[in-house]
């Protein structure tokens, strides 16, 4: 269960405090020009030690390819990607050896598999996030071929208690602060408060909101293949992700049927909606407006504060996890939105190139 993707199919592997993190990726097409500084910038987005906001872990996070490239392109054949860990400190977690921390996946996998990684999280920890922002770098890069004006951006919109104010945006504040706001006004108010929190030795969640513009109408399919469920898969896959809504989403339970639907006009021969509550998809296919997504991200597990636990011989025990972690993840996850999105995106896109090849609904005016 380490592979996602119809077509384009990205298999990530590698732990936390391995020799190495990456991902294979099989399907993606041929003579596609590959720029590594391209995929490289996503990847420094995400990787850990850039601020004082996220754990201090510091690695380069450099990506090297492997196979699959040919004289700068694509051959169609699968890309071997790999990201060399560098900085592992696994003393740090010697004291958890044999306990389980409280919120952390710890407990599950050894109840599942009567093991576990207890540095970093092995597979469950959000190291091994770079290598679907690496995947998603070489999606995006089929995408700028295949589908020119599609734009994938995401940005934070809350942290813990503070919400971002939707008239201050301005997308182009989005990598001038260390939180991917739009909003600059919240950043002020946003540094005090993860100060306050990282100070007092606890961590905070995140909401973060993905927008896809130019998405082609009519990408996804009916029931199990509807492109709404493969992104809400897609994000919820990501660690530590609680949350996942579309359009109006949770609050179109409070909307009444005509508030709700996005009323459709004809201009130029093509259909135009006066809102957006489905997010860009009716019925598990896309409209053809923009795709908009959020997910919610919980605090950080390990945290410097006490919590009661029990350990693998049965004991109760006070567990303080120490070493170095983000008093909010979520603000990483902001290239990882974007990386699934792409890669969502990309496989419903070939889906329907080899499926339909072109629309086939006309709009005849009278």
């Amino acid at each position: 269960m380490n592979t996602f993707g119809n077509l384009f199919r990205v298999t990530t592997w590698g732990e936390s405090h391995g020799k190495a993190i990456g991902a294979t990726i099989d399907g993606c097409p041929p003579n596609v020009h590959i720029d590594e500084d391209f995929i490289q910038d996503f990847l420094d987005q995400r990787k850990p030690g850039q601020s004082k906001f996220t754990t201090q872990r510091k690695e380069d996070d450099k990506m090297e390819i492997l196979s699959g490239v040919f004289e700068g392109k694509t051959t169609g054949s699968p890309l071997q990607l790999i990201i060399l860990n560098k900085d592992q400190k696994s003393k740090d977690y010697s004291e958890i050896a044999n306990s389980f921390r409280p919120g952390h996946a710890d407990i599950t996998y050894y109840q599942k598999y009567g093991n576990r990684d207890y540095r970093g999280g092995g597979r469950s920890s959000a190291r091994e996030t770079a290598a679907r922002v690496a995947a998603g770098g070489v999606a995006r890069l089929c995408i700028k071929k295949l589908i020119p004006d599609l734009k994938i951006f995401g940005h934070l919109i809350q942290i813990g208690t503070k919400h971002i104010n939707r008239s201050d945006l301005d997308f182009s504040e989005r990598h001038k602060n260390p939180f991917f706001s739009a909003d600059k006004n919240i950043v002020e108010e946003w540094s005090k408060y993860l100060k306050e929190i990282r100070k007092s030795g606890d961590s905070v969640g995140a909401v973060i909101e993905i927008i896809a513009k130019g998405v082609p109408a009519g990408l996804g399919a009916p029931i199990y293949g509807k492109l709404d469920s493969e992104l809400a898969m897609a994000m919820m896959s990501i660690n530590a992700v609680k949350g996942f809504e579309i359009g109006a989403g949770m609050k179109a339970a409070e909307l009444t049927g005509s508030e709700n639907a996005d009323e459709i006009f004809l201009d130029k021969g093509q259909p135009k909606y006066t809102s957006n509550n489905s997010g860009g998809v009716l019925g598990g296919i896309s409209t053809g407006q923009d795709i908009i997504i959020r997910f919610a991200v919980k605090p950080t597990s390990s945290i410097l504060n006490s919590k009661k636990t029990i350990s693998k011989d049965g004991n109760e025990v006070d567990l303080i996890t120490r070493g170095r972690h983000d008093p909010c993840v979520g603000i990483r996850a902001v290239p990882v939105g974007e990386a699934m999105m792409a890669c969502t995106i990309l496989d419903h896109f070939l889906l329907h190139r080899g499926n339909i090849g072109k629309n086939q609904g006309e709009f005849i005016s009278e």
